[in-house]
């Protein structure tokens, strides 16, 4: 299945040295960083993109369910909770966590929460994901909404438009202002799965539904959304590429 990437999330420094003791048996899981906050849990969350969360419940500031709330849906990791008291187990499964950890945890009882977050992460995995380091979808974008920071990852995105001094992300039927150049975007996203068709525009493929050719020669894109984008001349070639690579 390849490695597991995971993030310790305790207020207690003596837990999380604990957590990783019991771990070293695990060799395809590897700690790649641990916070002591919840604040600081969600930052690296976004930054890290773990496979596993060992999530303590009771921090300060923000607990472990504050840490999941902050999190956009498709990105949270397996969770495994790690807490002194048995009180939030219903709420824990509530959230869909693998499992529910009481301390003091026996090497028995750990062991069998990590077998469970394995085999999940390797249903969630698509067939091909060890063949290739780190995450080919590309990293997140965290754009801020009323409701705090929303984790917006690259699949979920329909298209963006430049919007003067921002970009305009459009996905799932909302608008999200990311203070950044439509330049800037197209490096950060996934090759080949977004595509310039515009100056001011790019457009996720996958959303693609038919190209449409106009009289005086103009060509645009209609989407699964319904919105119609222009494509530039310019930018009219290597879509035509694409498609003949792509598309029967």
């Amino acid at each position: 299945m390849g490695e597991i990437r995971a993030l310790i999330v305790d207020d207690e420094p003596l837990a999380r040295r604990g957590v990783r003791q019991l771990l070293e048996p695990h060799a395809d899981v590897r700690v790649v960083g641990e916070a002591a906050t919840g604040g600081e849990a969600v930052a690296l969350i976004h930054t890290l993109r773990p496979d596993l969360l060992f999530l303590d419940v009771q921090m300060p500031g923000m607990d472990g369910f504050g840490v999941l709330n902050r999190i956009a849906l498709g990105a949270v990791p397996a969770v495994i909770f790690i807490t002194a008291y048995d009180d939030f187990a219903v709420r824990a499964f509530d959230v869909e966590a693998t499992d529910y950890l009481v301390k003091p945890i026996t090497r028995g009882r750990f062991d069998a929460a990590v077998r469970r977050a394995r085999e999940r992460i390797a249903r969630a995995r698509p067939a091909d994901a060890a063949a290739a380091p780190g995450d080919a979808l590309g990293a997140p974008l965290v754009v801020q909404t009323r409701q705090g920071e929303y984790l917006l990852r690259p699949e979920e995105i329909d298209w963006v438009e430049a919007a003067d001094y921002y970009a305009a992300v459009h996905a799932g039927g909302r608008r999200f202002l990311v203070r950044s150049s439509l330049a800037t975007l197209e490096k950060r996203l996934p090759d080949g799965m977004f595509m310039r068709v515009h100056r001011r525009a790019l457009v996720n493929l996958a959303r693609v539904r038919r190209i449409l050719e106009a009289d005086d020669g103009g060509t645009s894109l209609l989407l699964s959304t319904g919105h119609e984008l222009p494509v530039s001349r310019r930018n009219r070639a290597a879509l035509q590429a694409w498609l003949r690579r792509h598309r029967p």
